[in-house]
């Protein structure tokens, strides 16, 4: 299935270039692009493909795939404009999805109006992802599944340990509903575990909640 997605990525910095070889270890088709034929060359052998060139240079972009891309991907450093050309070319050249790197919010709100399917930050979002889980250790992964509902694995706090999950209650008690329990030593996930299940120390809980409710089981004692 990742064989047959296909990639562009123009600009080939230090995101675009650590995005596109992951992409092609996935085992999709990448296509970098970048104006500087050394970071290609550091990466020749790593994409599929390398084009030296302007991405913001309509004639340039006129010659990739972009139709046929699964995403098109922006990452053009510090200069506002530039990203901005380039997102305004491929959306006109028929690109299915867009995603861009941001420089500021208002950069993003702009890139938005042009088209951009999705704007990242991605010093943002490792800080915020960094400091939560400096701030909160026993959260061991997070992901949102719509703006209002997430899912969080998290340890079992230690109020909870030798309780069975009846007891536990967690559902009434603070919303969050328990879809499995995971065991620190096999890694086994066991899923939609009953009332019965002895809750352990280091176990982890895989469950689903809002903020509020999921903020609730990290910060119980």
């Amino acid at each position: 299935m990742a064989a047959k997605k296909k990639f562009i990525m123009l600009g080939m910095g230090s995101f675009g270039s650590a995005l596109a070889k992951r992409l092609a270890e996935n085992g999709c088709h990448v296509t970098g692009v970048d104006q500087r034929r050394d970071r290609l060359e550091l990466l020749k052998n790593d994409i599929t493909e390398a084009v030296i060139g302007d991405a913001t240079d309509r004639e340039v972009l006129e010659n990739l795939p972009i139709r046929d891309a699964t995403t098109v991907f922006i990452s053009l450093g510090e200069t506002i404009a530039r990203s901005l050309l380039a997102t305004l070319h491929v959306k006109e050249l028929g690109a299915r999805n867009v995603i861009v790197k941001g420089v500021t919010q208002e950069h993003g709100k702009i890139l938005k109006h042009l088209g951009a399917d999705r704007v990242v930050f991605p010093e943002e979002e490792v800080a915020r992802e960094l400091a939560d889980r400096e701030t909160w250790p026993n959260v061991l992964d997070y992901l949102p599944i719509d703006p209002e509902y997430s899912v969080a694995e998290i340890t079992v706090p230690p109020s909870l340990s030798g309780k069975t999950l009846a007891e536990a209650n967690l559902r009434s008690r603070i919303g969050v509903h328990v879809m499995g329990i995971k065991d620190p030593m096999s890694t086994k996930l066991t899923m939609f575990p009953d009332g019965r299940t002895m809750l352990l120390d280091e176990q982890a809980l895989l469950v689903v909640g809002r903020e509020n409710e999921l903020a609730a089981l990290r910060e119980m004692a």
